[in-house]
């Protein structure tokens, strides 16, 4: 199975249902030199999601992607469960690090069906099998971070008398450099009270 990095744009944490939303692959080479094409995706959802490419440990599911020639945009969520134990720790530590901006990216994993070689060494996947999508803390490509995480679970929280959402933004990603050095993105916190 091949595996690709991308951007994760979270656009959600919602505590009670825990839903993300992101970019699950673009077009943009990776720092191995591969592409993975977006609209050369065949996949079905729901599908695995996974805690760093373990597939003995899955945390949740894939409920909805679509193919652009940008990217593929998708919404996941991470299991809740209540009962104590190695899961639940499991569940909960993947949620926790992603609000936490500490796994900021995820990555594909795939099966390649048409495939070319490029000039440079690299793989161009012109046609290819989703089988997953991980939680990842290192992204081979350098604009794999996470931009927005936006509490969408206002309403609630007011209703509990906790103080309401807020967004955390992150700085745009840099632009692959020729060197594709892993650039850390500055935290801006906005409507914090």
């Amino acid at each position: 199975m091949e595996r690709a990095y991308s951007l994760l744009t979270v656009r959600s944490a919602d505590d009670a249902a825990r839903v993300i939303e992101g970019i699950a692959s673009t077009p943009t080479p990776d720092r191995y030199g591969d592409i993975v094409e977006p609209l050369g995706a065949k996949f079905r959802t729901p599908m695995p999601l996974l805690w760093q490419h373990d597939a003995r440990a899955p945390v949740g599911q894939v409920e909805f992607a679509t193919a652009t020639a940008d990217g593929i945009p998708f919404r996941a969520s991470i299991a809740i469960i209540d009962e104590p134990g190695t899961l639940k720790e499991r569940l909960d530590e993947a949620w926790q690090s992603v609000k936490a901006q500490l796994v900021r990216a995820v990555s594909i994993g795939f099966r390649p069906i048409e495939y070319a070689f490029m000039d440079d060494g690299g793989m161009h996947f012109l046609e290819w099998e989703w089988l997953e999508l991980s939680l990842v803390t290192i992204p081979a490509n350098s604009e794999a971070t996470i931009q927005t995480i936006k509490s969408i679970d206002t309403t609630t929280r007011a209703a509990l008398g906790i103080g309401g959402g807020h967004v955390v933004r992150l700085s745009q990603p840099a632009r692959a450099r020729a060197s594709k050095a892993f650039v850390i993105q500055t935290i801006h916190r906005e409507n914090q009270q």
